[in-house]
């Protein structure tokens, strides 16, 4: 479906059930970007050389045609996971996203307020029922770039800000967390976790 203009609509796809051990408590609808559509990514999968970047097109673009998550994933040869994670790349970077390896082409870069902004969402953490998850992740933290300030970084940027930034990445399981009886009770009923942490040593290049 088309709007006014001729330019598609969002199509959303929702992530749920299984999922949810993963994703948080809560089912999270992700929207795909407008500028593409289901047959624009079709021709794209026969054009591309790369025949894993053509079974990601054709698995989103079964998105853009409404298909069902089972469809996309058995498309894909993947798990709704995976599936989640290529939108997410795909809404980052383009069809670009969704080669394997490093994406090619201009990586932007954070400004001040921006960086700033990136260590407000870090030091708060993920809402599980808004988020859908309960740590960020690089990839979420891409996204939320893509959303907020329409700036497309990836994950290995992304990473790099935040070491500029003075943050750490914490293990699966932080040892505070094991030891102090709150945070374990906290973690038991579905609050967010830390999933980096400050170092107390930001670059010297960083202005956060």
């Amino acid at each position: 479906m088309t709007d006014s203009l001729g330019i598609p609509e969002t199509a959303e796809i929702c992530l749920d059930g299984a999922d949810r051990l993963e994703f948080g408590a809560m089912g999270t609808a992700i929207g795909l970007r407008d500028d593409y559509d289901d047959a624009s990514l079709r021709r794209l999968s026969r054009t591309t050389k790369h025949a894993n970047q053509a079974r990601r097109l054709l698995a989103l673009a079964e998105i853009y045609d409404g298909g069902s998550r089972s469809a996309e994933a058995r498309i894909g040869g993947v798990g709704l996971q995976i599936v989640r994670d290529w939108v997410l790349r795909f809404n980052a970077r383009g069809r670009d996203g969704l080669l394997d390896g490093k994406a090619p082409g201009p990586r932007s870069r954070l400004n001040d307020a921006q960086r700033r902004a990136l260590v407000d969402i870090v030091e708060r953490g993920p809402i599980p029922a808004i988020h859908g998850v309960v740590r960020w992740r690089l990839i979420d933290l891409v996204q939320w770039l893509h959303d907020e300030f329409a700036v497309s970084l990836d994950e290995t940027n992304v990473s790099r800000e935040l070491k500029k930034l003075g943050y750490v990445k914490l293990t699966a399981r932080p040892r505070h967390h094991a030891e102090n009886e709150h945070a374990m009770e906290a973690f038991k009923k579905g609050a967010s976790l830390p999933s980096w942490q400050w170092s107390g040593q930001p670059s010297r290049r960083a202005h956060p």
